[in-house]
C-alpha cells in the first residue's frame, strides 16, 4: 500500500510537470496535495514496517518528536491545500470570465507558500507542547505513531492546559479551511443550480466531484479521530480510523483523481509511450 502510494502520487506529479496543458492553478495546486500526501503516508508508515520487521516498538524521544513535527506539517498542508483548490474550484464556477485574472500565477504560487508556512507553524507548536510534557518510566503508546493526543493522555504531568490549547490550535488550522471550503461549495452548488441546462449542470458539478469527495474522506475519519479521542476510551477505534486517514487516504486521492479525470489519463498515457 505505501509503494503505491509513493507511485501514484509520483505519477500525477510527473503528469502535470511534463504536460503543458496541465499547467494550470488546478493541477498546479493537485501536485503539491500530491507532494503532501507523500510526505503524510511517509512520516508513519517506514517506521511502522521497520517495527514489524524487526519486531520491534520501540521509538527513541527524539524520533518521537520528530514524527509529531512531521506528522502536523504534511496533515495540516494536506488540509490548507484542500481548502486552496476548493477557492480555485469556487472561482472557476462562479466566475468563470475572470479564472485567468483572480488565479494569477503570483497568486497561486503565493497561496502554496502561505499553506507551507502555515503548517509549519503549526508543527512547531504541537512539537513544543509535546516536548515540554513529563513522561513516567515505561510509558506505553498504544498507536502505531506518536500522536499527540495519544502522548497528552501518557503524561504525568498536569495537561490541561495543552489539551485546550490543541483543540484551539485545531480550531484555528482545521476549522477556518473547513468553514471556508464549505462556504465555497456553498456557493458553487448555488451558482450550478442556476445552471439551466442538465449537461451544464452536470459538468460543472464533475470539476470538483473528485475534490469534493477528497475532502469528504479526510475531514470525515481526521474529525472522527479527534473526537473519539476526547469521548471514547477506545484504543482499537482511535488506531483504526487513524489508519483510515494516514494510510488510506493518501493512497485512494491519486486513483480518486485519475480515474475521474480524462486530461490526467491523458497525460500518464502519453507520457508511458513515450517512455516506452
Amino acid at each position: 500500500m505505501y509503494l503505491v502510494t509513493l507511485l501514484g502520487n509520483l505519477l500525477i506529479i510527473l503528469a502535470v510537470s511534463s504536460d503543458s496543458h496541465l499547467h494550470t492553478p488546478m493541477y498546479f495546486f493537485l501536485s503539491n496535495l500530491s507532494l503532501a500526501d507523500i510526505g503524510f503516508s511517509s512520516t508513519t508508515i517506514p517506521k511502522m514496517l521497520v517495527n514489524i520487521q524487526t519486531h520491534s516498538k520501540s521509538i527513541t524521544y527524539a524520533g518521537c518528536l520528530t514524527q509529531v513535527s512531521f506528522f502536523f506539517l504534511f496533515g495540516c498542508l494536506d488540509n490548507l491545500l484542500l481548502a486552496v483548490m476548493a477557492y480555485d474550484r469556487f472561482v472557476a464556477i462562479c466566475h468563470p470570465l475572470n479564472y485567468s485574472v483572480i488565479m494569477s500565477p503570483c497568486l497561486c504560487v503565493l497561496l502554496v507558500l502561505m499553506s507551507f508556512f502555515g503548517s509549519v507553524l503549526d508543527s512547531q507548536i504541537h512539537c513544543l507542547m509535546v516536548s515540554q510534557l513529563t513522561f513516567c518510566t515505561n510509558v506505553e503508546i498504544h498507536h502505531f505513531f506518536c500522536d499527540a493526543p495519544q502522548l497528552f493522555h501518557l503524561a504525568c504531568s498536569d495537561t490541561s492546559i495543552h489539551t485546550i490549547l490543541m483543540y484551539f490550535i485545531g480550531a484555528i488550522f482545521g476549522g477556518v479551511p473547513l468553514s471556508g471550503i464549505l462556504c465555497s461549495y456553498t456557493r458553487i452548488i448555488s451558482s450550478i443550480l442556476r445552471v439551466p441546462s442538465t449537461g451544464g449542470k452536470y459538468k460543472a458539478f464533475s470539476t470538483c466531484s473528485s475534490h469534493l469527495l477528497v475532502v469528504c474522506l479526510f475531514y470525515g475519519t481526521a474529525i472522527g479521530v479527534y473526537l473519539s479521542s476526547s469521548i471514547s476510551s477506545s484504543l482499537r477505534k482511535g488506531a483504526v480510523t487513524s489508519v483510515v486517514y494516514t494510510v488510506v487516504t493518501p493512497i485512494l486521492n491519486p486513483f480518486i483523481y485519475t480515474l475521474r479525470n480524462k486530461d490526467i489519463k491523458r497525460a500518464l498515457w502519453g507520457t508511458i509511450s513515450r517512455t516506452v
